[in-house]
């Protein structure tokens, strides 16, 4: 991938990086939008789908995960979302102003697309830091994988799991993608467990099939590492940040 100092030389590094500096995982919940979409969200009632990831790299499985996502779930506006914070790993890799550089050339070709990173990494916090800057009654949509689903149904990420889970479906559904080894079935066979079965009706599915479902950021990172092609895991837009 390109040097720090590469993404350096680039106009909207720095402003980037303010940003980011600026969001305080100890402080109340806030997102800021990096790249709004030409055709925002700015009415009540509508969809916004989330992809919250690290993109790091984005590939095309996201990318059909988030356009599939659109099309099947009539999604007004779909946010490409990075936290500052996560739950439970670090950041990595490529800087996070350097991961929003390599999304904009996405968004900037599909009208419908923004970009934004979250100073917190739990959903119920980025949909608390979402009601400050989307209309009222917009209808959040989370798209996720298995691994995800399983951490948002984790009691270790919460104080009062029960109220905390009903105050968060109470705002949004998510979108569960079958990913790597993990299937529908066994994610449908999950989402039965006496605890997240009241929670059902807000969790919907997307089938992807599998040449994309076994693509991951991590494979796309070992190909650079041994040196080996990357041009069938990452859109084409992508190869000159690689």
């Amino acid at each position: 991938m390109k040097t720090l100092e590469k993404f350096e030389s680039l106009p909207e590094y720095e402003k980037l990086n303010q940003q980011i500096s600026q969001l305080d995982s100890n402080a109340l919940p806030r997102i800021v939008i990096t790249h709004r979409s030409s055709q925002p969200i700015n009415t009540t009632g509508k969809k916004l789908g989330i992809f919250s990831g690290s993109f790091n790299p984005i590939t095309v499985a996201h990318i059909k995960m988030i356009e599939d996502a659109q099309t099947k779930y009539q999604l007004d506006e779909m946010l490409l979302l990075l936290a500052k914070a996560n739950v439970d790993k670090d950041v990595v890799g490529l800087p996070l102003a350097g991961r929003i550089l390599t999304l904009k050339p996405y968004a900037e070709e599909h009208k419908g697309v923004s970009i934004g990173i979250s100073s917190h990494g739990r959903y119920i916090d980025k949909v608390e830091a979402l009601n400050e800057i989307y209309p009222e009654k917009t209808e959040y949509h989370f798209i996720v994988g298995y691994d995800t689903l399983t951490r948002i149904f984790d009691p270790k990420y919460y104080t009062n799991i029960k109220s905390e889970l009903e105050h968060l479906f109470s705002h949004c559904c998510l979108i569960v993608a079958n990913r790597d080894n993990v299937d529908i079935d066994t994610i449908r066979q999950f989402v039965t467990q006496p605890s997240i079965k009241p929670f059902s009706s807000s969790i919907n599915y997307l089938i992807l099939p599998d040449c994309y479902a076994d693509i991951s950021s991590t494979q796309v990172r070992n190909h650079i590492k041994n040196g080996e092609d990357i041009s069938h895991l990452v859109p084409t837009f992508l190869i000159e940040f690689l």
